[in-house]
């Protein structure tokens, strides 16, 4: 059964709430791309009235990680997930609804298949652009992600 929209946004209820409460939610997901939106709220906002820079990361993330989700599910192996390292460039003032798109899905899945076939962990460099509803970019976030498959004990 694939990995949904829906389905990712019952699971940050229940283990991201404070993504869920702050209405990060997922638009759209494929094998190749992802897009999650947040919109600038009270909550949401720093005190110069605009999103919080967490929050935007909160969202990126996702954009990158739901993809890795969906092909670890899809793997039906257990393979570990975990951010690195993480960049992250701020370029215009995040205010109204915020889209982060990320389109490096082949990407983990290359470095899913490597990990399985190799036994060995892999790293992955995603990219997820931030754009205001005008299409300027706000923001753009970088995760490294590892993958590995788990061995029994």
């Amino acid at each position: 059964m694939p990995i949904t929209p829906k389905k990712i946004t019952a699971f940050t209820f229940f283990k991201l709430p404070s993504v869920y409460w702050l209405g990060v939610r997922i638009k759209s997901i494929s094998e190749k791309e992802c897009s999650v939106t947040v919109k600038h709220r009270w909550i949401s906002q720093n005190p110069f009235k605009s999103l919080f820079w967490a929050v935007q990361g909160m969202a990126a993330e996702l954009s990158t990680g739901a993809m890795l989700m969906s092909c670890i599910h899809d793997s039906k192996l257990p393979i570990s997930m975990l951010v690195a390292n993480n960049k992250a460039n701020f370029s215009k003032k995040a205010t109204g609804r915020i889209t982060f798109n990320c389109t490096d899905g082949l990407k983990i899945k290359e470095a899913i298949h490597k990990a399985i076939e190799t036994k060995e962990g892999q790293t992955c460099w995603m990219t997820s652009i931030g754009k205001n509803e005008n299409g300027d970019i706000v923001s753009t976030f970088e995760f490294e992600w590892t993958v590995k498959l788990r061995t029994k004990k």
